[in-house]
């Protein structure tokens, strides 16, 4: 796939952002492709990979419900929000239980279904208003963005240092307000 988008003239840095905005893979299959396929320097990759997480969080969290429903006229689309929706239900408990601590760090866990995608429908689903939804799913992509290209840069143990480190400050900054 990557190989089409560069022969099609696409440059790679719009394709770091294509990549991170894509559910599921996001920018934890943005990253890793930027630093160690494209030999982008981090500090360009991870912009790129946080802006291309962040496009599609406002729609998501604006008008979810409507775009649930145009997708769901087709079977194959009304599977997918329905597995999507019940994936998110059981997986938000930190985030019911925690709130703006638990959605960003819900986001922050650089696995499947637990990025900004899923954060932002977690948090539609739960009524969270809109500010605090999308500044807890930014940090929450900061965080996993830090961990992941620790990850590439420094393999397992910068990844746990940076995912533990920038954690902490992310509770403890969201304690305070």
């Amino acid at each position: 796939m990557i190989e089409e988008l560069i022969n099609l003239g696409i440059a790679r840095e719009l394709i770091v952002i294509i990549i991170s905005a894509l559910p599921i893979l996001e920018l934890r299959g943005a990253l890793p492709v930027a630093i160690n396929v494209f030999n982008m320097p981090w500090y360009w990759a991870y912009p790129l990979a946080i802006i291309g997480n962040m496009l599609p969080v406002p729609i998501l969290l604006l008008f979810f419900d409507s775009l649930a429903k145009i997708v769901s006229k087709v079977e194959v689309g009304r599977r997918f929000v329905n597995w999507g929706l019940e994936r998110t239900r059981r997986h938000g408990k930190l985030i019911e239980r925690y709130e703006r601590i638990g959605l960003t760090l819900f986001v922050a866990i650089p696995l499947p279904f637990t990025g900004a995608w899923t954060g932002s429908i977690a948090a539609f689903l739960m009524g969270m208003k809109f500010k605090y939804s999308i500044l807890s799913i930014f940090c929450g992509v900061l965080i996993s963005g830090a961990i992941v290209t620790c990850l590439c840069l420094l393999g397992w143990l910068g990844a746990i240092i940076a995912g533990v480190g920038l954690s902490a400050i992310a509770i403890f900054g969201w304690w305070r307000i």
